[in-house]
């Protein structure tokens, strides 16, 4: 499908940086661009304004998201509040399932590297499922769907936030923080993995300000 294409390759291009924050995406040089319609570029926009990639502007157009939208720091603050809380409650109805699982997510993501030499600070697409599973493995013990669907939603709208977030704070320690979210879950040690998930979330969301990130 002609539309689905045009979408994979804006957001992979978004992603990559290959737009910067607030740049404008117009539907006529990018149906040039693509060989295709504009009824075609238009569908495809609509579903990355779906994904929180693009914003739809009145009489405008379409455009990247800022950097210093506060959208960000919103869906940050949600996450801070929502998923200690949810990791709290797999820690106490995870079972030994769960925790292959953690394990063998963690191992995947620890083995993938995020970055391609010579192509700046941007995440590739492995890495950043690989840090996806994760993630939603370390809640899934918690064996509520509604609380996992709340997770997928907030990861999503954060996904921009996060490639930005590590091309701003390049010397992050990222294999540290995954280790201690593993070892403190596995440990079953909920005060210390609640705080750790909190470190490494408002490290992510501090990466998009010029302050440093608090514990």
């Amino acid at each position: 499908m002609l539309s689905e294409q045009v979408h994979t390759h804006l957001r992979d291009a978004i992603m990559h940086g290959r737009y910067s924050p607030g740049e404008a995406l117009k539907p006529q040089d990018l149906a040039k661009e693509h060989g295709v319609s504009l009824a075609v570029v238009r569908e495809a926009l609509v579903r990355l304004v779906g994904d929180g990639l693009a914003d739809r502007l009145p009489n405008r157009g379409f455009a990247v998201p800022h950097i210093s939208d506060r959208r960000w720091q919103e869906v940050a603050e949600a996450r801070r509040t929502v998923e200690p809380l949810v990791l709290r409650l797999s820690l106490e109805r995870g079972d030994l399932a769960w925790e292959a699982r953690v394990r063998a997510t963690h191992h995947r993501l620890a083995r993938t590297p995020a970055f391609t030499p010579g192509e700046g600070r941007h995440y590739r697409g492995e890495w950043a499922e690989a840090h996806r599973i994760f993630h939603r493995t370390l809640l899934e013990g918690c064996g509520n769907p509604v609380l996992l669907e709340t997770f997928d939603r907030m990861w999503t709208a954060s996904e921009l936030a996060r490639r930005w977030s590590a091309h701003r704070t390049p010397g992050r320690d990222y294999l540290a923080e995954h280790a201690l979210l593993e070892q403190t879950a596995l440990a079953r040690d909920a005060d210390a993995a609640a705080e750790a998930l909190t470190r490494h979330l408002t490290s992510t969301a501090a990466g998009l300000t010029d302050d440093p990130p608090q514990a």
